[in-house]
């Protein structure tokens, strides 16, 4: 059966010229337009709510940046000795606290690793978190298990974490690990030992155990002011580059290198914060969600209607069957008793 189209025409309200006619509209096209109509209405919405959060996050705090702490980490001066990683291990009661790490894991926050130059020297870069100006993480995480404190540190609370891992799609650094042994699901990360000793005074614990001050700890705005001061002094010996200063908007660990970062393996980073497009990501997720939901509610119920048509039209076929059955028995009753 050929499907009727639907056609709506205009009342002539007074004078000669009636309204225009309106365009032949299906039942198809009109859930179609429906839902087209719905999702850009509610990605409009989500962008014009999401528009404010991003403009005032684009740029830190000037007051919060000042203050917030951080650390200088001079590669030149670092062993590999790995007291900072065994530190680290004692303060947050990581299993096997003699046995240096060999990478990021549930069991380790901090390690050093080996990195070799284009000449093939040896070079020792301690990894942890960046404690991100403009976290990543933070913006990507839906239930507010991580967060960026005023002080500096990005710091997580296990108990608000669901295991989502959206952190870790997030960070450009691939620092957050995922506790797979852990019925749970935690994540765990460096937060340079804020409750336990930056928030009483204290300097973390990786920097404490420091035996050739290769770690430094203070407010960002000093580091990064002492490490232009190092680089002036002694051009020779570093590199022009302080990573982490603008890297992903900024992070709170800085770098000096007697060798350019892109041979130690670090991430070649933009300046841009990267949190605003995980912000955006997420704030369009609820607008994508709402189109795909309605594009799938017209569909059944497109599909259900004809259904609906072809039982119809089946119920009909067997009643028209039955009452053609009826009328010829009847007839052949009827010349039987003639």
């Amino acid at each position: 059966m050929e499907r009727k189209a639907i056609s709506a025409t205009g009342t002539q309200p007074q004078g000669d010229q009636p309204f225009p006619a309106c365009g032949l509209i299906n039942r198809r096209e009109f859930v179609r337009r429906a839902g087209l109509g719905l999702a850009a209405a509610a990605t409009g919405s989500v962008l014009a709510d999401r528009k404010p959060a991003q403009a005032a996050t684009a740029e830190p705090n000037a007051e919060t940046a000042d203050e917030a702490v951080g650390v200088l980490i001079d590669l030149t001066r670092c062993t590999g000795c790995n007291s900072c990683a065994l530190a680290c291990k004692v303060a947050n009661d990581m299993p096997n606290p003699e046995t240096p790490p060999q990478a990021l894991s549930s069991e380790a926050l901090t390690y050093v690793a080996t990195e070799a130059d284009a000449a093939g020297e040896p070079t020792y870069v301690k990894r942890q978190c960046m404690h991100c100006l403009h976290p990543a993480c933070v913006s990507a995480c839906t239930v507010g298990a991580l967060r960026k404190t005023p002080e500096g540190p990005v710091v997580y609370d296990a108990q608000k974490c669901i295991g989502c891992r959206y952190c870790q799609y997030a960070c450009p650094f691939g620092v957050p690990t995922y506790d797979w042994d852990n019925p749970l699901g935690l994540i765990h990360k460096c937060q340079l030992c804020f409750q336990q000793r930056v928030a009483e005074g204290q300097t973390p614990a990786c920097v404490s155990a420091c035996p050739n001050g290769a770690l430094r700890f203070g407010k960002r705005t000093e580091l990064l002011a002492q490490a232009r001061a190092q680089i002036a002094r002694r051009p020779q010996s570093y590199i022009n580059h302080i990573y982490g200063e603008h890297e992903a908007g900024g992070a709170s660990m800085l770098y000096l290198s007697a060798v350019p970062f892109a041979q130690l393996n670090f991430p070649q980073l933009a300046g841009g914060a990267i949190s605003q497009t995980a912000e955006t990501v997420m704030g369009l997720t609820p607008a994508l969600a709402l189109s795909v939901a309605t594009l799938a509610t017209g569909l059944h119920l497109i599909l259900r209607r004809r259904q609906l048509k072809a039982d119809e039209a089946a119920v009909g076929a067997e009643e028209t069957s039955a009452i053609r059955d009826e009328a010829g028995r009847a007839a052949w009753q009827e010349k039987k008793e003639d």
